[in-house]
């Protein structure tokens, strides 16, 4: 099966899709997909005409329920080859993470081990009622190898992350939304119409602006508090004497929504 078989990318509007379309395999990571997904990321963050929001999402009942298994068998027996995928899989994700784009996904039924790495990489989660995550590597011997152990940990908290590591036991929505591992829970069949509108309106938001608060935000995390806030004041000062923070300016005093530009 081909990348673009496994991983479909299409737009409405400013918002670029990428859609995990391999249902039949529980839309497993491989390298096929983390190739797909990454060429989405240098598509929409190349295009010049206006793709101003991310969207992850997936076929079928089950978000994603972790990395392919059958391919990474294959590879156990060459140790570069292993590392290389692993390596690849973080490579990839932390694109993702690290895109001047906000990502959002919408995650229906399972998000278990990679595809709840896959999920811990986005900014924003939209979860559908019937959503459990977990990580059950565990239980097979295995150990989360893109990013998992400590994206978990910083979202949830250590002891949170350890118990659902250690027990290889699944949280559904709820519990989700109270840990802050996701932010919105919707009903199944209202998840694609709840994330579209959701990302329609971050689009009309100044580009610029999101990404500086994204930088902000997600840099801060590996920072000193005072490294941090230094460099909040660094970008919000170059943030001053941008032309999107004119036109917000100027839409304020005149009553109306500001228009940025692309």
């Amino acid at each position: 099966m081909s990348d673009q078989a496994i991983v479909q990318t299409s737009r409405i509007g400013a918002v670029g899709v990428i859609e995990l379309a391999h249902p039949k395999a529980l839309n497993a990571l491989s390298n096929a997909a983390f190739r797909a997904i990454e060429q989405a990321l240098n598509t929409f963050e190349a295009d010049q005409s206006g793709v101003r929001v991310i969207l992850v999402r997936a076929q079928g009942k089950h978000f994603c329920t972790g990395a392919d298994l059958t391919e990474a068998k294959t590879l156990r027996s060459d140790s570069k080859k292993i590392g290389d995928f692993i390596a690849y899989g973080h490579q990839v994700l932390r694109r993702l993470e690290n895109s001047e784009l906000p990502v959002v996904a919408a995650c229906q039924g399972l998000a278990l081990a990679g595809g709840g790495e896959l999920m811990l990489a986005c900014d924003v989660v939209f979860a559908s009622s019937d959503f459990r995550f977990g990580d059950q590597h565990a239980q097979y011997g295995l150990v989360p190898g893109f990013g998992g152990s400590q994206r978990l940990t910083r979202i949830v908290g250590l002891r949170r992350s350890l118990d659902l590591f250690f027990s290889a036991s699944w949280i559904d929505a709820p519990t989700a939304l109270q840990w802050g591992l996701v932010n919105h829970i919707v009903d199944p069949e209202k998840l694609n119409e709840a994330t579209i509108e959701y990302c329609t309106k971050l689009a009309t938001r100044s580009k610029s602006g999101i990404s500086a608060m994204k930088h902000l935000a997600r840099q801060g995390l590996e920072m000193q508090l005072t490294d941090g806030l230094k460099l909040e004041e660094v970008v919000a000062s170059k943030a001053m004497i941008s032309d999107d923070v004119s036109e917000g300016l100027k839409a304020f005093e005149e009553r109306r929504a500001p228009i940025f530009k692309i």
